[in-house]
C-alpha cells in the first residue's frame, strides 16, 4: 500500500503515523507500506520498488516452478526506480509495466510470459501446465500469450495440457515430446491403479516426488504396486525429481534402453 492508498481508504497522516507504531502496518520504504503478516516474498518486492513477478510470483500463486528459491522476481514500473537493498538478490522485470500509478500484481499471463523470457520455454511449459490444472489460465488468457510469445512458447502452449498433477510430469511430458512414441498421462490401469506416464504400450514412467514417496510406507506402497504391474505385463521405470530435473541423461538412456529393447510394445 502506497501512502496515496491509506489516505484514499480514509485514514490521515496521524491515524497512517499510530498504525505504524502499534505494529498494524509497517513501512518498507518511503511512501510504502505492508500490513502485519504480509509474507517475505511480497514485502522484499515493495523494498525494491515493485511487486512480485515471474517464477517468485509464479510460486506465490502455488504454480509449479523449478527456479531455485533465493532470488526474488520483481515486475517494476516503466517509470519508477529500483531499490537495491541490503541482501539483494532481485531480477528485475519492466516489460510492459505501466507508465504511472500504483503497480497492480502481475496477471498470470503476463506471469507466465516473463517466465519463457526470463527463464525459458521448459520452465515456461511447466508453469503453463500448472495454472491449466489449477484452473489459473483462462482460454483468453492463453490466446493472448499464442500472440506475444515466440515460436518456442507456442509450441508450448500447443502441448500443454491440465492433465499433469506434478512439475516433474510437465517435465518428463515436455522432455519426451519427440521420441515419436504414444505418451499418455495418468492413464488408468486394472489392477494398478493411475500411473503418471503410459510410453507404448507397456512402459510405465512413474516421477516420484520425496513428499509422496519418501517415506517408508510409501516405498512399501510402489514397491507393491510395480509387482502388480509386472505381473500384467508392463515393465515401469521409476525416477525421483532430482534425478529428472538434474540428472537427464540417465533417465532418458534408461528410457531409450527399454525402448530399443521394445519393451514399451504389447507383443501379444
Amino acid at each position: 500500500m502506497t501512502t496515496a492508498d491509506l489516505r484514499r481508504s480514509g485514514l490521515r497522516r496521524s491515524a497512517i503515523a499510530a498504525a505504524v507504531r502499534s505494529g498494524s502496518i509497517a513501512r518498507v520504504r518511503r511512501g510504502t507500506y505492508a500490513a502485519r503478516g504480509t509474507c517475505r516474498a511480497v514485502r522484499e518486492a515493495a523494498v525494491h520498488g515493485g511487486v512480485l513477478g515471474c517464477v517468485s510470483a509464479a510460486r506465490h500463486l502455488g504454480l509449479w516452478t523449478l527456479a531455485p528459491e533465493g532470488e526474488t522476481h520483481v515486475w517494476l514500473q516503466a517509470d519508477g526506480h529500483r531499490f537495491p537493498h541490503d541482501g539483494c538478490r532481485c531480477v528485475d522485470h519492466w516489460d510492459a509495466a505501466p507508465s504511472r500509478g500504483r503497480l497492480a500484481a502481475a496477471s498470470v499471463p503476463r506471469i507466465l510470459r516473463q517466465i519463457w523470457l526470463c527463464r525459458g520455454v521448459e520452465e515456461f511449459f511447466v508453469a503453463v501446465e500448472s495454472a491449466l490444472h489449477l484452473g489459473m489460465l483462462t482460454p483468453e488468457g492463453r490466446a493472448w500469450l499464442q500472440r506475444t510469445c515466440g515460436d518456442g512458447a507456442r509450441e508450448a502452449l500447443e502441448a500443454a495440457g491440465a492433465d499433469s498433477e506434478s512439475g516433474l510430469e510437465s517435465l518428463l511430458r515436455w522432455r519426451l515430446r519427440g521420441t515419436g512414441i504414444a505418451l499418455r498421462a495418468q492413464v488408468l490401469i486394472a489392477g494398478v491403479g493411475r500411473v503418471d506416464f503410459l510410453l507404448g504400450d507397456r512402459l510405465i514412467l512413474e516421477a516420484d516426488g520425496a513428499e509422496h514417496h519418501g517415506s517408508a510406507p510409501a516405498r512399501h506402497r510402489d514397491l507393491l504396486r510395480d509387482a502388480n504391474a509386472a505381473a500384467w505385463g508392463y515393465v515401469t521405470l521409476r525416477f525421483e525429481d532430482a534425478m529428472i530435473v538434474h540428472d537427464w541423461d540417465t533417465v532418458r538412456a534408461a528410457i531409450d534402453g527399454l525402448v530399443a529393447a521394445g519393451i514399451h510394445l504389447d507383443h501379444g
